[in-house]
């Protein structure tokens, strides 16, 4: 299905996970500010040429700046409201769930250069090695994927058997 296929067409070298759903999945805040960056810079990107031109307009006015370039200004938000569409977040929130295996990576590599330099840091001044629970706990932490839509509770019941409101008095 050509609806299924990533935005940008997929090379077929590099690695990715596919979106989990067509869907909307439920993010945490900080993962949903990400997905607005990259929707906001893909918008950018498809009205550079109207974004150029009004800024080479206002760079030698100041507050007249709203007078002067209004033409250039109209261009602007007029292609910046065509293309800031459902479909383009759809598209930008793919792109992000694209780039979560390059994302682990970055974070095992930085996780992995912290631990060698702390050790490196407690042989030269001497001091006793590192807890081995927590260089355990590092390295389990890694294993783990990114969090999306978020796990539900090993201990939690679920509405379906009546019995997940817990301030419910006997």
């Amino acid at each position: 299905m050509a609806a299924d296929a990533p935005p940008g067409g997929a090379s077929g070298s590099s690695e990715r996970l596919p979106m989990p759903s067509r869907n909307p999945i439920p993010l945490s805040a900080s993962q949903e500010a990400q997905v607005r960056d990259v929707f906001y810079a893909r918008v950018r990107r498809q009205c550079a040429e109207e974004i150029k031109a009004f800024a080479d307009c206002a760079l030698n006015h100041t507050f007249t700046v709203t007078f002067a370039c209004r033409d250039q200004q109209r261009v602007m938000n007029a292609c910046m409201k065509a293309h800031a569409t459902p479909a383009e977040q759809d598209a930008a929130r793919e792109e992000w769930f694209a780039g979560r295996l390059e994302r682990q990576r970055e974070r095992e590599k930085k996780t992995r250069r912290k631990l060698e330099q702390e050790k490196f840091v407690r042989e030269w001044w001497g001091m006793p090695e590192m807890d081995a629970d927590k260089v355990k706990r590092e390295m389990d932490k890694l294993q783990r994927g990114e969090r999306v839509g978020g796990f539900a509770s090993k201990d939690r019941k679920g509405l379906a058997d009546g019995s997940g409101d817990k301030g419910s008095s006997s």
